[in-house]
This record gives C-alpha cells, sequence and structure tokens, in this order.
C-alpha cells in the first residue's frame, strides 16, 4: 500500500488559502499531525465545473502555482491527484481542432459524433432515454463549425466536458502520456473521476457497461503501477458496482456512509449502519462530505424508500431547508441525486452529534478523508450560492488565512483535531476491526492490533463518545471524551 493510513484531505487549491503555495503553509501551520495526505482537486487549466473540465493534465493553472509547488506538498503529504476518465475540456486544443478541421484533425477519433454512434447518423429518442444520466437533458451537443455545417456530438454532462471514445488508439495515446505525468509527479493515488459513464454502447444505459469497465481500468492501470500509483475508479451509484469494483482489487468510495450517518443520528438506531459495515469494502476511502452533494442514490437498498425519505425529510429540517430551495434550474443545479448541504448544517451545527459523526467515520473500515469545509465545521454559504446561482457552492466556501487563524479555533474544530490525531497515531488501527454488540440506540467500534485496542462508543440519543485504548506505556486501559 502506497498511502499512509492516515487521514486524508479533500480541498480545492484556491479554498484554503488563495494558491497552492497559500494552502501548503496552511497544511504546514495547523495539519501536520492530523493529515496523512491531500486530495488536491483539479489544479489544471479548466474552462467549467471548478476545474472538472481540463484543457490539459501537463500544466497548473498560472492562478494556483506551478508544478514545483504541487512537488513540495508532495515532499510532506501523499497526493491525490484527479483524472476525468470521461471527458475533456470543449476548450482543449484537441476538440477546438477538430472543431476547425472536422473529420480531417487528428484528433477526430477521440470523440463520439452520432455519425461514429450510427450507421445513420441519427440516434433514436428511444435509445437516448436509455442512457444514464444526472442532469435532466439528452447526452449530447450540438456543435456548429465556421463553414456553417453541424454536428451532434456525446457529451454527457455540462456542454463544456466533451465525451472521449476511450476505445479510440488516438486517446488511448493522449490518456497514457497524461496519466504517466499524473504519476511521475509523485501522485499516491490518481482518482478516476466520472469512469462509470465512459462506456458507450448504443441500446445500453452507457453507465458502467461490463466488460468494458474492467478492460479501460485494465488499460488504465499499465501507466500508473511502475509508478507505485494507485487508482481510484470514482462511482456514485448503488453499493453492489463498489462490492464490484472491491472484488477485482481496486480501491473504492464508501459513498453509502454519508446518508447512513445521517439516519443513524437522526432516528437513534444503529441496525442499517451496522449492517453495511459488516459488508462494505475495507480497501475504500470513506467520507462524510466531499465537493459533491450528499449522495442519495448510494443507499437504495441499503435503507428503505421509507427511510431514505425520512432521512432527507430531517435533513430538510436540520439542513435549513436547502434541498427545496437551492436545488431548482435558477441555482444550476438538477442532479436528483445527491443533496447539497453541509455536514456540519445537515446536523444543525450540533457540535457532540458532528463529533460522533466523525468519529463513526474513522473507525469504520477504509481510509478516511475529511473535506476541508467539514475541517473547519463550516455551515451553509447562503451568501455564495445566492451570488453564484450554484447549488453545490453551498459546500465550497473559500477561506482566507485569516479566517482559517479563527476557524481553526474553535471548540468544535479542536475537538476534531484531536480525534484526527488520535485516527492517525494510534497503531490498532492497522489490525482487525470489530462491531461490538450494544443495544440499538448504542454503537460500539473496535479496532485491535496486539498489545493495542480501542473501542468507540457512541451514545445515539445524547451523541456522547467513549474512546477507549490501551495505553502501553502505562500499561493500563484509559478513556477520554471526544
Amino acid at each position: 500500500m502506497t498511502l499512509q493510513n492516515k487521514i486524508n484531505l479533500i480541498t480545492y487549491p484556491d479554498s484554503l488559502g488563495n494558491n497552492l503555495l497559500e494552502l501548503h503553509y496552511v497544511l504546514r501551520r495547523y495539519l501536520t499531525q492530523v493529515i496523512g495526505g491531500v486530495h488536491i482537486l483539479p489544479f489544471y487549466p479548466s474552462s467549467a465545473d471548478r476545474g472538472f473540465a481540463p484543457l490539459t493534465y501537463d500544466e497548473v493553472d498560472p492562478s494556483f502555482g506551478t508544478w514545483e509547488d504541487i512537488e513540495m506538498i508532495g515532499r510532506d503529504f501523499d497526493l491525490i491527484f484527479d483524472f476525468m476518465v470521461n471527458h475533456i475540456s470543449r476548450q482543449s486544443e484537441f476538440f477546438q481542432d477538430y472543431l476547425k478541421k472536422g473529420p480531417d484533425s487528428e484528433y477526430a477519433d477521440m470523440f463520439l459524433p452520432f455519425s461514429k454512434l450510427s450507421p445513420t447518423g441519427e440516434i433514436s429518442e428511444e435509445d437516448l432515454a436509455k442512457v444514464y444520466t444526472r442532469k435532466p437533458r439528452p447526452p449530447y451537443a450540438n456543435i456548429e463549425r465556421a463553414d456553417g455545417s453541424r454536428e451532434k456530438i456525446w457529451c454527457t454532462f455540462d456542454y463544456e466536458q466533451i465525451d472521449l471514445d476511450v476505445r479510440s488508439p488516438v486517446t488511448e495515446e493522449v490518456m497514457r502520456d497524461f496519466l504517466i505525468r499524473l504519476a511521475r509527479t509523485n501522485a499516491k493515488m490518481i482518482r478516476m473521476d466520472a469512469i462509470a459513464y465512459a462506456t458507450h454502447r448504443l441500446g445500453t444505459s452507457c453507465f458502467f457497461l461490463e466488460p468494458d469497465i474492467w478492460k479501460l481500468l485494465e488499460a488504465l492501470k499499465e501507466y500508473v503501477t511502475p509508478f507505485d500509483t494507485v487508482m481510484l475508479p470514482e462511482v456514485h451509484e448503488h453499493y453492489k458496482y463498489h462490492l464490484k469494483i472491491a472484488a477485482k482489487g481496486y480501491w473504492t468510495y464508501d459513498f453509502a456512509l454519508p446518508m447512513l450517518v445521517l439516519h443513524t443520528l437522526y432516528h437513534h438506531s444503529s441496525e442499517r449502519l451496522r449492517h453495511w459495515l459488516q459488508i462494505c469494502p475495507r480497501q475504500q476511502l470513506t467520507t462524510l462530505d466531499t465537493h459533491d452533494g450528499i449522495g442519495v442514490i448510494d443507499v437504495e437498498d441499503l435503507l428503505t424508500p421509507e427511510e431514505i425519505e425520512k432521512t432527507l425529510h430531517g435533513l430538510d429540517e436540520k439542513g435549513s431547508n436547502t434541498r427545496k430551495i437551492y436545488s431548482g434550474p435558477e441555482y444550476q443545479n438538477l442532479d436528483i441525486y445527491q443533496v447539497n448541504c453541509t455536514y456540519y448544517s445537515a446536523l444543525e451545527c450540533n457540535d457532540d452529534s458532528y463529533i460522533a459523526a466523525r468519529t463513526i467515520q474513522f473507525f469504520a473500515p477504509g481510509l478516511p478523508q475529511v473535506y476541508y469545509v467539514g475541517l473547519l465545521a463550516g455551515e451553509n454559504d447562503i451568501e455564495l450560492v445566492e451570488r453564484t446561482k450554484n447549488g453545490r457552492d453551498i459546500n465550497r466556501h473559500n477561506y482566507s488565512l485569516d479566517e482559517i487563524k479563527v476557524e481553526i479555533q474553535k471548540p468544535v474544530v479542536q475537538r476534531l483535531l484531536r480525534l484526527m490525531e488520535f485516527r492517525n497515531s494510534y497503531p490498532a488501527f492497522n489490525g482487525q476491526f470489530v462491531i461490538v454488540e450494544a443495544p440499538d440506540d448504542q454503537l460500539k467500534l473496535s479496532w485491535s492490533q496486539a498489545p493495542y485496542h480501542t473501542t468507540a462508543s457512541i451514545d445515539l440519543r445524547n451523541y456522547s463518545v467513549q474512546i477507549e485504548y490501551y495505553d502501553r506505556d502505562q500499561r493500563k486501559t484509559n478513556t477520554f471524551s471526544a
């Protein structure tokens, strides 16, 4: 395993300070004891979606810094980067050349015009309706060239994110060079973003098609493993996909955990969460919050439809009703599978329930990731989302150095940092995980690696957390309140 068994931070390059230089300062100034790595969200030149419409992976956006900044952070912390498998920017040299020259472009085979997908150049409404998308629009864009000719081209997400034909030798060559570049820049892990959408076949959902997805992953893996870099396929969907990914030996995400923890804390019952912790992958990254929303589709069949709706109702009440107000078309956010809300706001800004939630995450199987807003127990940024009209910005506040200096001192943040330091430093987390028998309104999670052992006892009614651990130096078991 190339990654340390320590908590990772997720942040944009300009969210903890204005750029990579200031980010490195924040990491060194405040977080050396509480994180082992940092997932820096896309820092490449991009035309949309806050970095997720990259023009290239060979450059660092100059507004963030340079490759030297990235490499210096990598000397102190494990690095995780993003690679958008499914698409590239409409403004990239590849697509702009294709837009200008059409089939004569050397990059023409990288893309998926309807003429390539269908002998007639048309795709039926029936086939388009089968395609799995996260937006209420058809999965294509209309392009017009300088000569007035028009063409429909596959485009699953934003119109600035043009789908790639991953089966094309041209695409394979471009991806190879990009991935080698990222892997040799000391990346311990590369997240394969939107990879499930990169399998295109008419008459299907075009989502996580087998065996296509496994062939694609094996092809990409070939370029990063020589540099001891591991891949993290990113899939937001039913938990069965994560079990499949794990069964193939890849890392995966625990995107079910955020909603399950909310259900557990809202309704004072550990039954559903305990079931998931028994069957979930062990080689996974755990999350409560990310740059996206809180996933709903991820807990299908782990919670009943009634339980999901009841939890969403609780989220509406405790999270300031953000789902209903800021998920409409005027806020450019119609992803019905996620709810936009900071995790601290989702727990009604209750310090005890928030620490209980983080304790569950840190004691769950897997490697924890903490989003930068969650690190600072940030509340919903209503002002930002109303200004940008982007629903996801409710959980994307940018902190200045002066703000961080104040926010880091909040009692709840200090409690969280102490808990993170314990998770990072106590040896038992390298050992065996056990769910200890307890009443339904309590949760007891335990780790052991002789002679070390630790158990977190969480009261789901008053949200108190007691952590018991064996102190080898004192040769006795100690207890502290988180």
